[in-house]
């Protein structure tokens, strides 16, 4: 199981990218991988195809290193210092690059290397490379739709409030522990493959430790290889809006209070719906997908 997650906002401050071809509405088709990984095909510098992962929590486009390494088109500046959840490490980074993907071209595009990226994929990039467009992820078509304004049917959806803040989006949810509710912030991250991983805070505050059955307990690493114990639980209830789970799987890591900063929601609960992220990541909305009734993952 990877957990990948670039958590420093500079990344997304410093990359300047300018758009040089812009489609109205463009459909990019996507593989749902068995870990919940969205992955995608792109073309790098005109000349070198690459699998890329679409990651709702980074903002900057990374290859992982073994590849970047047999790139001969990419050309190296030096190095800066990124944070990731296990630290902080240094990584080079290239200035200059071309990136297709669909029908969407970019020049002059930051690129950083990192040790680890989704299954499947050489890489991952977030949502600054559509900036001002209306993302819709569409599980039932394996589609990411990109709008220049919401679509007029939105029938079925659920408007929700969506905190954006240094590159991540965040939402309100519901848990309940059997006796118990909490309203919790959750980063939403589809580099994640499981369901709902829990902060440290919130875990001591709550003693969600205590009062839940321990499942099972396993090892994550960070884009840099850092290693994390996570245990799982099962939660009898989440609640997303107006979406009830039940008997969900959720996670929170062993050790020192403060480690874990964010709550998150991960790529087997986004699976479950229909997204689209207004332009101004004001507000997300949700509709249940075919995925919905799906097995909770067990990766």
């Amino acid at each position: 199981l990877l957990l990948t997650l670039i958590s420093t906002p500079q990344l997304g401050k410093c990359q300047q990218i300018k758009r040089t071809k812009v489609i109205s509405t463009d459909s990019i088709p996507f593989v749902l991988t068995e870990h919940n990984n969205l992955i995608i095909k792109a073309t790098l510098n005109k000349k070198d195809s690459l699998d890329l992962m679409f990651h709702t929590a980074a903002s900057s486009l990374s290859i992982i290193k073994d590849v970047a390494d047999s790139i001969q088109s990419i050309k190296w500046d030096q190095e800066d210092k990124v944070g990731s959840w296990g630290g902080e490490n240094s990584a080079r980074y290239s200035s200059k690059n071309n990136l297709k993907i669909g029908n969407q071209t970019w020049k002059n595009i930051k690129l950083w290397d990192c040790k680890h990226s989704g299954h499947h994929s050489d890489g991952k990039f977030g949502l600054d490379l559509f900036k001002n467009k209306v993302v819709e992820i569409n599980f039932d078509l394996n589609q990411i739709v990109l709008h220049d304004s919401l679509p007029e049917s939105m029938q079925g959806f659920d408007k929700l409030n969506l905190e954006y803040d240094n590159g991540f989006m965040f939402l309100s949810a519901i848990s309940d522990d059997g006796g118990n509710t909490y309203i919790n912030k959750f980063l939403l991250h589809s580099g994640f493959a499981g369901s709902i991983l829990y902060d440290d805070e919130f875990i001591a505050s709550n003693k969600f430790g205590e009062k839940l059955e321990i499942l099972t307990e396993k090892e994550l690493k960070d884009s840099f290889g850092n290693i994390i114990k996570v245990k799982k639980a099962q939660l009898p209830i989440f609640k997303i809006g107006s979406t009830l789970f039940k008997d969900i799987p959720v996670g929170f890591f062993e050790g020192g209070k403060g480690r874990q900063k964010m709550s998150v929601i991960g790529g087997d609960v986004l699976k479950r719906f229909n997204i689209i992220i207004d332009a101004n990541k004001e507000f997300i909305y949700l509709k249940s997908s075919q995925l919905s009734k799906l097995p909770y993952s067990t990766v």
